[in-house]
């Protein structure tokens, strides 16, 4: 069977390729980036899934199953330009799926449309509604395409579609928001505060993708791996040094000093935990991560 991947040419799109590949699925991708040393036959197709070109793969190739990767959660891109490739991208994407008869979608969104409050539950369930964007305004494109992916299971009733809202990835090939903020060695932390962070290995990010695939699920699902870790240790274990900031000065120590520059709002990730109950997707699907958080700090460490 044929899936088309958006996103393809991303760390973990690739990671995901590998393994839909030996699992005997027929890959093809779109991503305005290119994949030169793709593995033989999978055919990357550069193009804005916004526009003509990739509505032209899905009319002429017909995917059975879309995995959605192609977002943005780096903030070096303007908030305009998030909106449009984040809401607009997924809005694509989705029309596309039932113009052209695709049979299953998956989302894979992230936790931190949970948003980060003091007083939210030290667990998110499924049921709990993603408040990211009032606590985080950089967020909101991307609640709002976690909310239009989630809206396709009562508008496209025929469609299996599946909102994956993923951790923290870290790993070797130091891609994610988690990995930027650690990849300095200098980390600024909020004085006083060492919330619990939980991640989960890139590869075993990638598997869960891959296994959503293969036992068609339909629904909203948490995906997490080992247990969080405080702040404070995930620094340690993975080489960096911690940098106490006393909250009144946290913006205005961003991206001086060596420190990274992180939107406002980010401080709020800085001092509350987002941490989920995956007991839903386990139960799913028996998947059980391959790395511990040890194991997955000191990927990252050492890469």
């Amino acid at each position: 069977m044929k899936v088309l991947v958006t996103g393809i040419s991303s760390a973990i799109g690739r990671m995901l390729t590998r393994r839909l590949l030996a699992a005997g699925w027929q890959v093809i991708g779109i991503d305005r980036r290119p994949w030169p040393d793709a593995p033989e036959g999978v055919e990357v197709f550069r193009a804005d899934i916004r526009k003509r070109p990739a509505e032209e793969v899905f009319r002429t190739h017909r995917p059975k199953a879309v995995i959605h990767m192609a977002t943005v959660s780096h903030f070096t891109t303007s908030f305009e330009e998030r909106y449009r490739i984040n809401l607009g991208g997924t809005q694509a994407v989705f029309d596309n799926c039932e113009r052209y008869g695709v049979e299953q979608a998956i989302f894979v969104g992230r936790h931190t449309v949970y948003g980060a409050m003091p007083d939210a539950p030290m667990y998110h369930s499924e049921e709990d509604p993603p408040l990211g964007g009032s606590t985080f305004p950089e967020l909101a494109d991307l609640v709002a395409a976690d909310l239009y992916a989630g809206s396709a299971l009562w508008r496209m009733p025929e469609l299996d579609t599946v909102v994956l809202r993923i951790v923290y990835t870290l790993g070797p090939s130091r891609y994610g928001n988690l990995a930027r903020f650690l990849e300095t060695g200098r980390v600024p932390t909020v004085m006083g505060f060492d919330p619990l962070y939980q991640f989960i290995h890139e590869e075993d990010a990638a598997q869960a993708i891959a296994v959503a695939l293969q036992q068609r699920l339909r629904g909203i699902y948490n995906v997490a791996g080992p247990q969080p870790v405080p702040l404070s240790l995930l620094i340690k274990i993975s080489g960096g040094k911690a940098w106490p900031i006393p909250e009144p000065l946290y913006n205005a120590f961003l991206g001086r000093f060596g420190l990274p520059k992180l939107p406002a709002g980010a401080i709020n990730h800085i001092k509350h935990p987002v941490v989920l109950d995956a007991s839903a997707f386990r139960e799913a699907t028996d998947y059980t991560h391959q790395f511990d958080e040890v194991q997955t700090m000191n990927a990252f460490r050492w890469a």
